[in-house]
């Protein structure tokens, strides 16, 4: 009988030994989580915080006893391992509630600690007033914190997924909120431009939104006079107290009652470290394929470990909910050694999504600025269209940003943002890249259609389409941020009506022939300069594109055309 002790619950190491026990019903399985819920839905607490999930029990996904009386596994909470002791194959417990240490043997060993929210040692962050969100109890402090001290304003520290969706929280509730972010942009994962989708979001639902700005000082305020005893006379309005100063990188100062530190985490390693286990080059535990670590008999799955990035091989850490439980199932195999080979697994694509009050924003793969980063050779291509058939009501616009290798079509990532359909569209690419397809073969993906639901020509198809005539040499392209340091050679021609350029914009020095009328005007274009193809969205520039080079003009067409160019050039 093999005995499996799993340290730390949630998406991995709850998922480890429910896969467990469905694979063994003689397997002795302890699980001991030092707080007070072993298995929650971290990913759903900014939306009990706003509101949307309205019982805070729909969080609890199991609880001890149920975990017991469908999986007979001996669940521990208030119970944390302070060591671990390989050469005799021990684990060194407290029981946080009474203080007893004891030690438990096991046959094999699974970490699944789990990673732990940054907290930089700035001035004031002890402040009760100052809060993380990862797990239950951080949830309910903030709450109680709404409940008690009624906040007119909070400030979000950090852009990323929990950040946004603690702003839109929030904002839900009423408050008025400032969004701190030490980048340039927020949503790390997508590149700036997209971001600046989600910018304009957030600008759009009166956001204070700072970006390049980051938190220095946090300072509390002495408790305020009533407003009945503020002053004697009516005449002079109250001024609104707040709980906090806060002091930021630009050397200002912001007055706040509620701070939520969003920044990021960090795995927690402390327990594999004392334990003399290898970490990774990015400070996680360094684990092999089956999820072994440099012990043979201890596993580690989740937000605590490094895995391979799908696209490069090279090691990355990524806190997501998905990859953990996929992660716990295979130790959960193979440390009960089930198939003759141990199953594998198959590195991480980080794709996510993220809801940003109506809007959502998506990736899989790299972005671009890793891609460059890394030295990674790689073109782009934009689509913008609509999220199904445009006669049919209700259709939004989508955004879609797929990157791809120049020698071979090989898909490197996606990001997509828009109001309806972007999941669905990133799910697509996801699988794709997993499958191995090219660009090539997105251009063939048989995808449903009916005019509620969809376009007979996908966005996931003309993606494809558009890198495929790319790479077949059919259109050569231009990318819009390289329109504001144009050479001499180089002309800009607008081939959309003049009316959209008065409605939406147009480009300084570009010269304006309505596609309609373009091959009757072509002796008013030059030959001896690279014409840039410009419309709304990429479309009839390439119409433009096909013609002009077939009457021996050399142009390029303007990827996702004007558009992109916006987002390009946004500045927040």
């Amino acid at each position: 009988m093999t005995k499996i002790v799993i340290v730390g619950g949630v998406a991995g190491g709850a998922s480890a030994a429910a896969r467990a026990r469905r694979m063994s019903e003689t397997a002795e399985i302890i699980m001991l989580e030092r707080g007070e819920f072993v298995s929650f839905a971290n990913c759903g607490l900014p939306y009990h915080i706003g509101g949307e999930i309205e019982s805070r029990d729909a969080l609890l996904l199991q609880t001890p006893e149920s975990f017991k009386a469908r999986f007979n596994v001996d669940v521990r909470v208030f119970n944390q391992v302070v060591a671990i002791n390989r050469q005799d194959k021990l684990v060194h417990i407290q029981n946080l509630h009474t203080g007893e240490e004891y030690s438990e043997s096991y046959d094999k060993l699974l970490l699944s600690p789990g990673a732990s929210p940054i907290r930089p040692p700035i001035e004031g962050i002890d402040s009760h007033f100052v809060h993380s969100l990862r797990n239950i109890p951080d949830m309910d402090k903030v709450l109680s914190d709404l409940l008690i001290h009624q906040p007119k304003h909070a400030t979000v520290v950090g852009g990323g997924f929990i950040g946004l969706e603690m702003v839109e929280a929030l904002k839900h509730r009423g408050l008025d909120v400032t969004l701190l972010e030490l980048a340039d942009q927020v949503m790390n994962p997508v590149d700036i431009e997209m971001a600046n989708m989600l910018h304009a979001k957030l600008v759009e639902q009166k956001v204070d939104l700072r970006l390049k700005t980051g938190l220095n000082k946090i300072q509390e305020l002495p408790a305020s006079l009533t407003e009945a005893d503020s002053t004697d006379s009516y005449d002079e309005p109250v001024k609104p107290h707040y709980h906090l100063k806060l002091g930021l990188s630009d050397d200002s100062e912001l007055m706040t009652d509620l701070v939520i530190l969003a920044i990021g985490v960090k795995p927690e390693t402390q327990l594999a470290t004392n334990a003399e286990l290898a970490l990774g080059e990015l400070g996680g535990i360094k684990v092999n394929n089956a999820m072994q670590t440099s012990d043979a008999d201890i596993y580690a799955v989740g937000d605590a470990v490094e895995t391979p990035d799908y696209v490069t091989g090279h090691a990355s850490l990524v806190p997501l909910a998905g990859p953990a439980n996929r992660q716990g199932r295979i130790a959960a195999d193979n440390m009960l050694g089930v198939h003759a080979e141990p199953r594998e697994y198959k590195a991480t694509q980080g794709t996510a999504i993220c809801k940003l009050f109506d809007m959502a924003i998506a990736s899989t793969g790299l972005n671009e600025k890793s891609l460059i980063r890394q030295n990674i050779a790689y073109e782009k291509v934009y689509v913008h269209t609509a999220s199904h058939a445009s006669y049919y009501p209700g259709a939004h616009p989508v955004t879609l940003k797929l990157l791809f290798a120049p020698d071979n079509g090989k898909i490197l990532g996606a990001q997509a943002a828009g109001l309806d359909g972007i999941d669905k569209r990133i799910d697509v690419i996801a699988v794709a890249q997993r499958a191995g397809m090219s660009v090539y073969e997105l251009e063939d993906l048989e995808l449903t259609y009916a005019p509620p639901f969809g376009s007979a020509r996908d966005v996931v198809n003309q993606a494809g389409m558009l890198a495929a005539n790319v790479l077949y040499g059919d259109e050569k392209i231009c990318q819009a941020s390289k329109l504001n340091n144009l050479s001499a050679n180089q002309l800009i021609v607008d081939v959309r009506n003049p009316g959209e350029l008065n409605n939406v914009g147009a480009i300084e020095g570009a010269v304006n022939i309505p596609l309609p009328q373009l091959r009757e005007r072509l002796s008013e274009l030059p030959k001896d300069k690279e014409l840039l193809l410009l419309c709304q969205v990429g479309l009839r520039g390439h119409v433009a594109y096909r013609m002009l080079t077939q009457h021996g003009f050399n142009a390029r067409n303007i990827t996702g055309g004007y558009k992109t160019y916006q987002m390009v050039t946004a500045s927040y």
